[in-house]
């Protein structure tokens, strides 16, 4: 199934409007500054707006990653994994074009919180791997990444760490001009796809306002080859067509997204509202009807990498997704309060629909309506810390109806309570932080008793300036997670995974504690940062695989063990050199994770199952793996890119290797390696009226290998996009 491929018309509209400002920016007396970075920025040097003490990521002893400036707009993609995927210990998930959801450190899904300048998304991306995220990349000013746990700044849906994607929807500063803003439009080859976005930001007096919309259409995109991969094939005997290969079907995609906020910003403070929407539709390549991964030969017995074939979809036709979503946000702040520095307050509503519609038929729906609060109190020093105290509160009301609802309805509250601070010893900085949270889980469609958790998570960094070139730090976090309402109540088929997964009611709590050592060194024209990190995770949770199947799906059983995470990342960022040939730069990057059960490979329990059978059911007994590595864990990845810069122009090249994955979960194939290359080229031009010009062409797999992503239940099924070339030009007022 592929969406019609669009006309120029809405990425024509944005760049028209933004030209129809343009008198009356020229017009205006006020003195504008330049909009636009186009040199790669320091970004170490940005200000990190995750935490409610504002610093910059270099001096921050949690690790931090910052996308900002040109560096943003080269990694700008589709979806916010994908956007964040070139950053060391990040990659993505892959559902199709339509979906990625960013993976910190090999840990994604409930354990990565996915936020909108500091407040939760309100979407159900974490409910199943084929639910997109609901921010658009391409409307942010910065993006951070917090690796590690976030915890306590953002509670237990962040023990992995968390994506804040600053967009500046609700102003908190006044106007540097009536009106300013950018504009881009672009085609993609890949799909035949077009973007068009537009951001205006505007005030006069204690009045600022903000505007954006975005309008993406995309069709089927190219692949190198077959939709499945040679093992798939190899495994189901078949020879396909020739015309069979080429394009990757029901991969279209279509997003609107739209904003609108306002301010009073006075002296001492600012109140400020907005109301965004998003709405998307994608399709799920491979179809439900392939089961996205998981296959059964037999009744005790599958192979989690080969895709099922389910009678009960199969005819239903493509399956696409469409997905509404409508947000209102309240913000305010006050400075100076006597023993308070500051004092900020956030406020969100989100109503979210996404229904899953198999041909023209609707399958399941899935309602999500979700409130959040968030307070922070800065004070002023006290015995010499400086230090900030937040109280956040949500609840979510989350319902599923349809034959595929394999979750309940619940209805979650949280409640969270935390202290950061920070203090100088000399050369040391110590930064310590303290969160409790009550989490209440009431599953609205059944009497099975509610749950309760109370979480507790403790923190502590030591930063030491050995000199002005030479930082190292230490963190220490022990950081506790509540069970999310899939892992707990999950019963049913999974047609995304295609697998049956039951939920353990009786899951208890999970706690991680992490030790972390970091060296930042500036020597010259090199800059070096490392980072060696463990965990051990007591309770782990995880999806299991079972040597059982159920009406024709593998069985999955949601449980707990011990489990360790190691990794590493290194960067190397170094000018070599800067003449009349124009300035040149080399970056290169490393990154690891191993993850696996605290049990020795090939351990397994027997665990007692109602499998269903006509009206009645009957107890079998699954063996199921508890040993080993954990499933789906990224690859080790090496990458190094080439940046020239000279009067207008800008370019670079670059390449990233994926490792082979070897180190894999029971019943779960290894993912051979692969190398994508890309290039970026710019031209920038400043005209008068303070209006600033840019044409780019970006290249993606320039050499059209076939990849598939070892982190994706769609990798034998779903491969990555072809060779891409994206054309476009931007504008800065």
């Amino acid at each position: 199934m592929s969406y019609p491929v669009p006309t120029l018309r809405p990425a024509l509209l944005a760049s028209a409007l933004a030209l129809a400002l343009s008198p009356v920016l020229h017009a205006a007396e006020t003195p504008q500054q330049a909009k636009h970075d186009s040199a790669p920025r320091n970004l170490s040097a940005v200000e990190v707006h995750a935490t409610p003490l504002a610093d910059t990521a270099e001096n921050l002893t949690a690790p931090v990653e910052v996308l900002a400036g040109s560096k943003l707009d080269e990694a700008k993609a589709g979806t916010l994994g994908e956007t964040v995927a070139g950053l060391p210990g990040v990659q993505t998930s892959n559902f199709g074009p339509g979906v990625g959801r960013p993976i910190i450190r090999g840990l994604d899904g409930a354990r990565v919180q996915v936020l909108s300048d500091g407040l939760g998304s309100g979407d159900v991306s974490t409910v199943s791997v084929d639910h997109a995220v609901s921010i658009e990349p391409f409307l942010a000013d910065q993006i951070e990444v917090l690796k590690g746990p976030a915890t306590l700044l953002y509670g237990s849906g962040a023990i992995g760490g968390a994506v804040n994607v600053v967009d500046g929807r609700i102003p908190v500063t006044r106007a540097d001009a009536p009106l300013s803003g950018r504009a881009e439009v672009r085609h993609d080859s890949v799909s035949d796809g077009n973007t068009g976005m537009l951001r205006i930001d505007g005030g006069s007096g204690s009045i600022a306002f903000h505007f954006d919309a975005l309008h993406r259409e995309a069709g089927d995109y190219r692949i190198p080859g077959f939709a499945e991969s040679a093992e798939h094939r190899a495994e189901l005997g078949e020879t396909p067509s020739p015309d069979e290969a080429g394009i990757l079907d029901n991969s279209a995609v279509r997003t609107d997204s739209a904003a609108l906020g306002v301010s009073w910003i006075g002296e001492r403070g600012f109140l400020g509202a907005s109301y965004s929407l998003y709405n998307t539709r994608y399709g799920i390549p491979g179809g439900h009807a392939h089961g996205a991964g998981e296959d059964d030969h037999d009744d005790h017995g599958h192979d989690e990498d080969a895709p099922v074939e389910d009678p009960g979809h199969e005819e239903g036709g493509p399956v696409h997704v469409e997905m509404d979503q409508r947000r209102s946000e309240l913000r305010g702040g006050l400075d100076d309060l006597g023993p308070f520095a500051s004092l900020r307050v956030k406020y969100a509503d989100t109503d979210y629909t996404h229904t899953e519609f198999e041909g023209d038929a609707v399958g399941t729906v899935f309602n999500n309506r979700s409130r959040e609060a968030r307070v922070e109190l800065v004070h002023q020093p006290l015995a010499g810390w400086n230090g900030a105290f937040g109280l956040q509160a949500s609840q979510r009301d989350f319902t599923a109806i349809g034959d595929e609802a394999f979750v309940p309805g619940t209805v979650a509250d949280d409640t969270g309570l935390f202290w950061i601070g920070k203090r100088a010893f000399g050369p040391l900085q110590l930064d310590l932080g303290l969160r409790h949270d009550r989490n209440h889980d009431d599953r609205t469609a059944s009497a099975a008793p509610d749950r309760d958790f109370n979480t507790t998570s403790l923190s502590a960094g030591l930063g030491w300036k050995a000199s002005e070139a030479l930082h190292f730090s230490l963190g220490l976090d022990r950081a506790q997670r509540a069970p999310t309402a899939e892992e707990l109540y999950s019963s049913g088929l999974h047609v995304a995974t295609g697998s049956h997964e039951l939920g353990d009611a009786g899951l208890g709590i999970e706690t991680a504690n992490r030790v972390e050592l970091g060296m930042h060194l500036h020597h010259g024209p090199f800059e070096l940062q490392l980072s060696g990190w463990h965990a051990r995770y007591d309770d782990f949770i995880y999806l299991a695989n079972a040597d059982l199947a159920i009406d024709g799906a593998p069985l999955r059983l949601w449980r707990q063990d011990d489990a360790r995470l190691t990794g590493f990342e290194a960067k190397l960022d170094w000018d070599i050199v800067d003449n009349d040939s124009g300035r040149w730069s080399l970056g290169l990057f490393a990154d690891s994770v191993r993850g696996r059960l605290a049990a020795p490979a090939g351990t397994n329990v027997t665990v007692p199952v109602e499998v269903p059978h006509g009206d009645h059911s009957h107890l079998e007994q699954a063996q199921v793996a508890a040993g080993g590595n954990l499933p789906r864990i990224a690859p080790s990845r090496t990458g190094a890119r080439l940046r020239w810069e000279r009067d207008a122009w800008r370019a670079s090249v670059g390449a990233v290797r994926h490792a082979r994955q070897d180190k894999v979960a029971a019943f779960e194939h290894a993912t051979p390696g692969y190398t994508l290359v890309d290039a970026h080229l710019a031209w920038h031009l400043d005209t008068a009226g303070g209006r600033e010009w840019e044409v780019f062409l970006d290249a993606a797999n320039l050499t059209n290998r076939e990849a598939r992503p070892h982190t994706s239940f769609l990798k034998d099924v779903v491969p990555l996009q072809g060779r891409n070339f994206a054309f476009g030009v931007r504008m800065f007022f």
